[in-house]
């Protein structure tokens, strides 16, 4: 029974992150980052187009599921990719 729980509660966790990447924001935001390694809240809005808030909440979502990390310097927070697999989850959505 552990283990049928165990198995549960992983793919729940995978299901999150692949929730974290179902928006079109979210997914340019991981481009982005696949490409750049870490960018400030201004760095993704600047290149994306899009408002500073639209940014910071998207941004927001995505690492309260894990799917990024946020690290302070200075007056900025650098997000990044949470798992170096991120980047070929989104190489193979971007392949279908």
């Amino acid at each position: 029974m552990a283990s049928l729980l165990q198995n549960i509660e992983l793919l729940e966790q995978r299901s999150e992150l692949l929730k974290g990447m179902g928006h079109p924001i979210r997914l340019s935001i991981v481009q982005l980052l696949t490409q750049n390694n870490q960018l400030s809240v201004t760095e993704v809005y600047t290149k994306l187009d899009i408002e500073q808030a639209v940014a910071s909440h998207h941004l927001r979502i995505m690492k309260n599921c894990g799917l990024v990390t946020a690290t302070k310097d200075g007056k900025n927070i650098l997000y990044a990719a949470a798992h170096p697999n991120i980047q070929a989850i989104y190489k193979l959505l971007a392949s279908m």
